[in-house]
C-alpha cells in the first residue's frame, strides 16, 4: 500500500488531497495545526499529526513520529496569503507570511525528503504562479509572491541535494481554486486542482525533478 503525506490538510486543497488518495487505497499521514481538525482527520481514516509549521519544537516532533517511514507521494500545502493590501507591510504581516510560507519549508523538506528519497517517492510544495518572474504581469501581492519565489528557491536546493538520491521534487501551482483563499469566483474546485495535481504527480519521472508545473502539468517560468 503507498503512503502519501499531506502537510497542511485542515481544509481546501489539503483535505481533498487526503480524500482523494484515500479513495484510492492509499495509506494517508495528514497534519494540521488545531487538534479539532486532527481528530476530523482521524475519523476519515487517516493518520493524523498536530503540527504548527511555525515551530521548529512542532516540526522536530514530526520528524520523530515519521522516524521510519517511506513515502510514495509528499505535499507541503501548508501556506498563508497575508495582507490583501499592497501597502506598507507591518514586521508582523512579513513574519506571519515568510516564517508560514518560508522558514517552514527550510525546515520541513530536510526532515520529509530523505523519507521520499528511498521510496524513490514524488514530493511536492504548493506554490502559486504569482511567484513566477518570468510570467509575471502584475504587481498586487508583493509580500505573497515574494514568499512563494522564496519557497520555489528552497524546493530547486531540496531537489538539486535529494533529486540524485531518488527524490522527485517539484513545485506546484494548484490553480485558482475555489478555496478560501482562492474565493467563491476562482476558475476550479478543489476537486479538480486535487485531482490535477494527483494525476500530474504520478505521471512525471525524475527528468521533471526541480519543475515549476501547473495542476495540469503545463511548465510555468520560474
Amino acid at each position: 500500500m503507498p503512503t502519501a503525506l499531506i502537510i497542511g490538510a485542515s481544509r481546501g486543497i489539503g483535505r481533498e488531497l487526503v480524500r482523494q488518495y484515500l479513495a484510492d487505497g492509499w495509506r494517508v499521514i495528514a497534519t494540521a495545526r488545531k487538534s479539532d481538525d486532527c481528530a476530523a482527520l482521524g475519523a476519515m481514516g487517516v493518520h493524523p499529526y498536530q503540527l504548527d509549521v511555525t515551530s521548529a519544537d512542532s516540526i522536530a516532533a514530526l520528524g520523530w513520529n515519521l522516524d521510519g517511514e517511506l513515502l510514495d507521494a509528499a505535499f507541503l500545502n501548508a501556506g498563508v496569503y497575508g495582507p490583501r493590501h499592497d501597502g506598507f507591510p507591518t514586521q508582523a504581516d512579513f513574519d506571519s507570511v515568510m516564517h508560514t510560507n518560508v522558514l517552514a519549508a527550510l525546515r520541513l523538506l530536510p526532515v520529509i525528503a530523505p523519507m521520499v528519497a528511498e521510496a524513490r517517492g514524488k514530493l511536492a510544495v504548493i506554490s502559486s504562479r504569482m511567484a513566477s518572474i518570468g510570467a509575471r504581469s502584475s504587481a498586487s501581492g508583493t509580500l505573497y509572491r515574494a514568499s512563494k519565489a522564496a519557497l520555489n528557491s528552497v524546493l530547486v536546493d531540496t531537489s538539486i541535494k535529494f533529486g540524485p538520491k531518488g527524490a522527485t521534487c517539484v513545485a506546484f501551482h494548484p490553480g485558482w481554486v475555489q478555496t478560501e483563499m482562492g474565493g467563491p469566483g476562482a476558475d476550479i474546485t478543489v476537486e479538480q486542482s486535487a485531482a490535477g495535481l494527483r494525476a500530474t504527480l504520478a505521471g512525471i519521472d525524475a527528468a521533471a525533478n526541480g519543475a515549476f508545473l501547473n495542476y495540469d502539468g503545463t511548465p510555468i517560468p520560474w
